[in-house]
C-alpha cells in the first residue's frame, strides 16, 4: 500500500516543463498559475505581451513567456523553438487559447469561422504535434485539450465555437489513440460557466448567470480556483492510466 508521501507525490509536477496557450487570461492564465505554484517551469503563450508580463509577475516561481499568435501557422516553428528555449521541450501542453465570435447562424462570416478555427481547433493540433517528438523521447508527456459545454450541446450564436469545440472533444479522442503508446496522455477540460473575458458577455447579466448557477448540480458557477485540482490532475503521474477522455468541470451543468 502506498503510504501518504507516495500518494502526495502522484499529483506532483515539480520540475515538469509546462507550456500554455492562452496564459494572459482567464482560465489559461489560472491553468498557468496553478502549474507555476505547483513547482512546474512554465511557458505562458498569448498574443498580448503586457498581460504576459502581468502573469509572470506574480510570482517568484520559474515562468517565462512567449508573445505569438499560435493561429499562424507559417510562424509555428519559430513559436516551438521560443517556447522550449527558457526551459526545454515541454512534459506538457495545455491548449487553452480561443474565440468565441457569437455569431447567429445566418450571421456566420467566413473570416469569423476561419479565425475561430485556426485558435480552436487548428492551433491546438499543430502545436501538439510538433511538441509530440520530444514527449516521445521522454516517454513522457501529458496533453490537456480545452473542451466545452459546447462539445456536446448548442447554444445560441454559437455554432462557428461549438463546431471547433466538438472537434476538440474528438481530437482528443485521436491524439490519445495515436500518442498513448508513447507514454503520452491526451485529454480534455470541458468547463461550465466561468468568469472570463470570453464569458464577459454571460457575466454581465445577471439573470442570465443565476439561470445558469441555478442549472447546476452544486448552484453555483464556477470559481477560477475550481481549475486548479483538475489541471493537475490531468498533468501529473495520478492520471498515467487516464486518456481520451473529456472531463467536464462544470457543477454538474451536463448531469441536469
Amino acid at each position: 500500500m502506498n503510504d501518504a508521501g507516495d500518494i502526495t507525490a502522484l499529483f506532483s509536477v515539480a520540475g515538469r516543463v509546462a507550456c500554455v496557450t492562452g496564459a494572459s487570461s482567464g482560465l489559461g492564465r489560472r491553468a498557468a498559475t496553478a502549474l507555476a505554484e505547483a513547482g512546474a517551469r512554465v511557458v505562458g503563450v498569448a498574443r498580448r505581451r503586457e498581460a504576459l508580463d502581468d502573469w509572470m509577475s506574480e510570482g517568484p516561481d520559474h515562468r517565462a513567456a512567449v508573445a505569438a499568435d499560435i493561429a499562424e501557422r507559417g510562424g509555428l516553428e519559430t513559436v516551438v523553438a521560443e517556447i522550449a528555449d527558457p526551459f526545454g521541450p515541454p512534459d506538457i501542453l495545455i491548449n487553452a487559447a480561443g474565440l468565441n465570435t457569437r455569431e447567429a447562424a445566418d450571421d456566420v462570416t467566413a473570416e469569423g469561422w476561419d479565425a475561430t478555427l485556426a485558435i480552436n481547433l487548428s492551433a491546438p493540433f499543430f502545436l501538439a504535434q510538433a511538441m509530440v517528438p520530444a514527449m516521445k523521447a521522454k516517454g513522457w508527456g501529458r496533453i490537456v485539450n480545452f473542451a466545452s459545454l459546447q462539445s456536446f450541446r448548442a447554444f445560441p450564436g454559437g455554432i462557428a465555437y461549438g463546431a471547433t469545440k466538438g472537434g476538440v472533444a474528438q481530437m482528443t479522442r485521436a491524439m490519445a489513440e495515436a500518442w498513448s503508446p508513447h507514454g503520452i496522455t491526451a485529454n480534455a477540460i470541458g468547463p461550465g460557466f466561468f468568469p472570463t473575458e470570453l464569458t464577459a458577455a454571460v457575466f454581465n447579466d445577471a439573470e442570465r448567470a443565476a439561470r445558469n448557477a441555478a442549472q447546476t448540480c452544486l448552484g453555483r458557477n464556477g470559481a477560477p480556483e475550481d481549475m486548479d485540482g483538475p489541471v493537475l490532475f490531468l498533468c501529473s503521474d495520478a492520471s498515467s492510466y487516464v486518456t481520451g477522455q473529456i472531463l467536464m468541470v462544470d457543477g454538474g451543468f451536463t448531469a441536469k
